[in-house]
């Protein structure tokens, strides 16, 4: 025999030790074990009560909102059901009292926009242009004899 095999035998005093260690552990786990089992199927049973109510009460809540939408969206309904009945008099009326601007204003605005236009491009163009600088020249600008 192997030297493993000898070394997982039990002694006599090691099984009478090892019996009665689980003799009476035993009924202590199956006590906690029951206990545990009490406890979490108490947790689920409120878990699942706490559940419905809070899904009864958001039910009760999503039927009044659901009722208050219905009577918003049939009174949008008819108020734009009346629009459309109303849409060719309002079409006949608009062109009617169409007028077509008067030409000083076209010809204001024209010249409004023309003289922005002038203003900007002036301050763009100037300061897209070097600044003089402020030294002396290095070259003597008048020429000798």
């Amino acid at each position: 025999m192997s030297s493993t095999t000898s070394a997982a035998r039990l002694t006599p005093t090691a099984r009478i030790a090892r019996g009665l260690k689980y003799t009476t552990v035993g009924p202590v786990d199956v006590t906690r074990g029951a206990v545990g089992v009490a406890l979490n199927s108490t947790r689920s049973s409120v878990a699942w009560a706490a559940d419905r109510y809070r899904r009864d009460r958001l039910k009760s809540q999503l039927t009044k909102d659901f009722a208050a939408a219905q009577e918003a969206i049939a009174s949008e309904f008819a108020s734009a059901q009346d629009a459309v009945t109303r849409l060719p008099d309002t079409f006949k009326s608009t062109r009617r009292s169409r007028r077509r601007p008067k030409p000083i204003v076209v010809v204001g605005v024209g010249v409004a926009v023309l003289a922005v236009g002038a203003v900007s491009f002036s301050i763009i163009r100037r300061s897209t242009q070097p600044d003089p600088s402020p030294l002396p020249p290095s070259i003597d600008a008048t020429p000798r004899p």
